[in-house]
């Protein structure tokens, strides 16, 4: 598996903890439930911590790209964990916008080009011929 695939996997696992800590604040009550800040601050740390690993010298993703895609898992699994466990409105506006956060993140990551280790040259393309 490449450094660039377990890049990837690290920001899908601190997206999903970026979904989680929004839930974390929601059940604290104001902070008043210690378990709840618990797992809200853990769940922060660790999801910016394998950001921080995804986009540092060993796997090397583009930080606008991780970024991005790290923010708009959270906000997208935010707005769906609103939707379904807090029973939050479904209205159309609320779901075009959730759509579209979707396909910039999915857009984002397909697009992303994974560049050659230090000192190769990218291949060449072969010459045409006329």
């Amino acid at each position: 598996m490449s450094n660039t695939t377990i890049g990837w996997f690290l920001i899908l696992i601190a997206g999903c903890l970026e979904v989680l800590w929004p839930i974390g604040m929601k059940h604290s009550e104001n902070f008043t439930r210690w378990g709840w800040i618990v797992i809200m601050m853990v769940a922060m740390v660790s999801s910016f911590g394998l950001l921080t690993l995804a986009v540092g010298p060993k796997f090397k993703l583009p930080i606008g790209t991780a970024y991005a895609v790290w923010t708009g898992m959270g906000a997208a699994g935010a707005v769906v964990v609103g939707l379904v466990v807090f029973k939050e409105p479904r209205e159309f506006g609320r779901l075009f916008c959730l759509a579209l956060i979707i396909i910039g993140i999915v857009g984002l990551k397909i697009t992303h080009r994974e560049e050659p280790p230090a000192g190769e040259q990218p291949p060449t393309p072969p010459a045409q011929q006329g």
